[in-house]
């Protein structure tokens, strides 16, 4: 034990640089050289007869590496009391979900003609006189179209029991 001693602590600082220089953190390096002189004094018999420098400073570098991919996947440990706040508090998504799940479902209601106005205005975000251009419409066909289609998608959201009825429920008799 007492040549482990006399090798070992010399090595001390230089390993402690090395480590510092790897992890770029003073406490993880500390911790990564104690990992390091614990393996030393684990395995000190399975060292070769050469020099026991270069045996040492490649484990420091194995559990270095090690330790960095491990950081890398897990993501960088914080302590609780550090995390923003932000962070841990997310908005809840099931509304969102709802909400897109409906606005869906009161698209498939629209006439063909309306939800692809609608969909190349408001999604694809062409202008009327491109959308007018793929669809082979004039430009004012396409407003009128767009117009529209966005009351009845409005009247589809705030009245779900009577988009079932389709078109036809709130049509004006002409005499």
């Amino acid at each position: 034990m007492s040549d482990i001693l006399q090798l070992v602590e010399p090595m001390i600082p230089a390993l402690r640089r090395y480590a510092r220089g790897l992890l770029k953190d003073v406490t993880a390096a500390d911790d990564l050289v104690q990992d390091c002189l614990e393996r030393v004094i684990a395995h000190w018999h399975h060292r070769r007869n050469d020099d026991p420098r270069t045996w040492i400073f490649a484990i420091l570098h194995n559990l270095a590496v090690n330790r960095l991919k491990q950081t890398a996947r897990r993501g960088e440990h914080l302590p609780f009391e550090k995390v923003d706040e932000r962070v841990l508090a997310r908005q809840p998504t099931q509304e969102d979900n709802l909400m897109s799940r409906d606005i869906l479902l009161a698209l498939e209601q629209l006439p063909e003609e309306q939800r692809s106005v609608l969909l190349l205005v408001s999604v694809e975000d062409l202008s009327y006189s491109q959308t007018a251009e793929v669809l082979a419409i004039p430009i004012g066909t396409v407003m009128s179209r767009l117009s529209r289609a966005r009351e009845r998608l409005r009247q589809i959201l705030e009245n779900p029991g009577k988009a079932a009825q389709g078109p036809a429920a709130h049509l004006r008799r002409v005499k």
